[in-house]
């Protein structure tokens, strides 16, 4: 009988130690606006859940629109804030037309977003880019909806 006592116990005490009922990296919304707990600070974690990683673009496109910029001036503040991290910028595109012309837009794409980044004091030493352009979907799927996320820069740490 003591056995079985000392064995629950030793069961509810194992559980109770287990438990956790802090909320560690939840995210809201975007990602860009809310703080979150349990992100290393400079960590593409903390880029992903406090700035936004990605801009998009309209078709066929490679100019930055509002929204674009107000999440590079977020990136900007972000890298001023981290000066020891440096990023990748990935220029991507939807998957029509041919690899040749989407390498080049998704080229354009990532230059557009870093040219916007170092001139809001950024050193271009920090950043690099990429075009993957066609070939690194972020959302799948034949209609207007997955091709608008697709047309987009990604700003990754490194």
């Amino acid at each position: 009988m003591r056995l079985k006592l000392l064995g629950a116990l030793g069961m509810a005490v194992f559980l109770a130690a287990c438990s956790d009922d802090t909320n560690k990296g939840a995210t809201t919304g975007t990602g860009a606006a809310a703080q979150t707990t349990g992100v290393t600070p400079g960590s593409e974690a903390d880029l992903v859940a406090n700035v936004g990683d990605r801009v998009f673009f309209e078709l066929n496109k490679n100019n930055l629109s509002s929204e674009a910029q107000a999440t590079l001036d977020r990136q900007a503040a972000w890298l001023a804030k981290y000066p020891q991290v440096t990023v990748q910028l990935a220029g991507n595109c939807d998957d029509r037309g041919t690899e040749e012309y989407n390498i080049a837009l998704g080229e354009r794409r990532a230059n557009a977003a870093r040219d916007y980044l170092v001139a809001k004091g950024v050193a271009a030493s920090r950043i690099t880019t990429i075009s993957y352009g066609k070939d690194r979907p972020t959302a799948t799927g034949d209609d207007e909806e997955a091709w608008a996320q697709n047309r987009n820069s990604i700003t990754s740490v490194r």
